[in-house]
């Protein structure tokens, strides 16, 4: 025992060093291309002392404030270009919107999904499950029951569990999560879940503890030291366990599917696939397969379920916090809809205020502040720089949202960014919650008709009200990482006389 010991200390030291050697050529050597300036990194450490984990978005605004819209920084040995601002990000995702189309690394999910999935791929397998994916979410959107009507009707089931709280406090979080997640599940799964179906429920936790994981200082460590820290063990395992208990799940439902499969008569999204599957088998370049039809089911229930409830839950607070704009809200809805017919995706024209509301929303709570990461698919020239092919890039989505050049007040929850002189819905460029370009969000219609449908729905039947004074909410993020976490809290529900 002392022997090894013994032998393995040097041997870890000897580990260390050469890691340090290479990352110190890697960063000294001439590099083919010319990179915006940025802060100049320590061996293996990159630029740590200047990025903490703990906060990482913020970091990176310190950084801009000294090395402008456009630089550079290692995250450990990992060299990436931050775009910050609504300009610089336009002028990547959208004006040159093909170079800019590629995934980048985020080795803390990359190891559960090894760039399989809609989400996640690149190159011909991400352009062929991209039009496959949006093809099909159109078409259930068209179906017998469009998505209008499942929201519809997942949103009075909301209103029934919101009824049995009987005005007393509660905590928001899976009530919001699980009507969130029905509207999404009926399309991947064909079916929406009980209330209180336990499978249910657990899947729910993992979806909210994964995120929660995802935006935590472990995984930013993880990314930033991918290639020591998937050998050690701790916390930023936890990540890896659920997501691969997650994709279980769906592997066992794409089986049941697939047991049962009427190639005339498709149920839900894993159907549609499974067609494909079937249509293309004897095509070598197909990308239909189980490998890649469990993690893009993954990718949609995921996304669909998390960031639509934390944006209700967040909204909840800020609407708490602005009593005033509360009451606003509940006028329009009565002046427009009343209080007898459900609300419905026409009546958004007619509510402007409701809408620069829900946007006001979105923008404040931006709850992807850091984007998902791309990548250049070829040698680009970009604002005098030339970043070579491969080259990760963040598009800082919560520099957009809060630029200062787009909103008079960026740092104020203002519903007025989003109105005119004369009280109607005014577009703003720069809103960009769902990303822009290329990768732009699958789920944006969706997430659109739902934010709007679920805050009328609710803000019909309830006045929301906080436990203390509305000045003494605090917006604070719970955790501040990939994703910004509401705080955890606890409100009531006054049904509306």
């Amino acid at each position: 025992m002392e022997l090894g010991v013994a032998l393995l200390t040097p041997l870890l030291g000897l580990c260390l060093s050469c890691l340090t050697a290479l990352t110190l050529w890697k960063c000294l050597r001439p590099q083919k291309g010319r990179l915006p300036p940025g802060p100049t990194p320590l061996p293996f450490l990159g630029n740590l002392l200047q990025v903490k984990a703990d906060n990482i978005f913020q970091s990176f605004l310190a950084l801009r404030d000294k090395y402008g819209p456009v630089f550079t920084v290692h995250l450990g040995p990992r060299r990436v270009v931050v775009l910050c601002g609504h300009d610089a990000v336009k002028e990547a995702l959208v004006d040159q919107a093909e170079e800019f189309s590629g995934r980048g690394e985020l080795a803390s999910i990359d190891r559960n999904f090894n760039g399989t999935g809609v989400a996640l791929a690149n190159g011909e397998r991400w352009k062929q499950l991209r039009r496959f994916s949006l093809t099909a979410l159109r078409n259930f959107g068209m179906g017998k029951r469009s998505i209008e009507e499942r929201i519809q009707e997942e949103a009075q089931f909301l209103m029934e569990a919101f009824r049995k709280t009987q005005g007393q406090p509660f905590d928001p979080t899976f009530f919001l999560s699980r009507t969130v997640s029905n509207v999404i599940s009926s399309v991947v799964f064909g079916h929406r879940f009980d209330y209180e179906d336990e499978t249910f429920l657990s899947l729910l936790r993992k979806i909210n503890e994964s995120f929660l994981e995802m935006s935590g200082p472990s995984a930013q460590f993880y990314n930033m030291f991918s290639c020591v820290m998937r050998y050690l063990p701790g916390r930023h395992n936890r990540l890896y366990d659920l997501l691969e208990e997650l994709k279980a799940f769906v592997a066992e439902r794409a089986q049941a599917n697939l047991e049962t499969l009427d190639l005339d008569h498709p149920r839900d999204f894993i159907d549609c696939f499974l067609i494909q599957m079937e249509k293309e088998k004897g095509n070598p370049s197909s990308e239909f397969n189980m490998e890649n039809l469990v993690p893009t089911a993954l990718n949609l229930f995921f996304g669909g379920t998390e960031t639509v409830s934390s944006t209700l839950r967040y909204g909840f607070l800020l609407l708490m916090k602005h009593p005033d704009v509360e009451e606003k809200v509940h006028q329009e809805i009565d002046r427009v809809i009343g209080r007898e017919r459900l609300p419905s995706i026409e009546d958004r024209k007619s509510m402007p205020f409701t809408d620069a509301v829900i946007h006001e929303i979105q923008r404040v709570t931006n709850i992807v502040p850091l984007g998902m990461p791309h990548s250049v698919v070829r040698d680009t020239h970009f604002r005098g720089f030339l970043l070579p092919k491969g080259t990760n890039v963040f598009p800082l989505l919560g520099s957009v949202l809060r630029d200062p050049k787009y909103f008079r007040n960026p740092d104020k929850f203002d519903p007025g960014h989003f109105l005119d002189a004369d009280g109607c819905f005014k577009k703003n460029e720069a809103f960009v919650p769902f990303a822009s370009g290329k990768r732009i969000c699958l789920g944006e219609a969706m997430a659109r008709m739902e934010l709007f449908l679920y805050l009328a729905t609710i803000l019909q039947n309830f006045n929301l009200k906080a436990l203390g004074p509305p000045e003494d909410i605090d917006l604070t993020p719970q955790v501040s990482g990939f994703g910004n976490i509401p705080p955890d809290y606890r409100m009531r529900l006054v049904p509306r006389g």
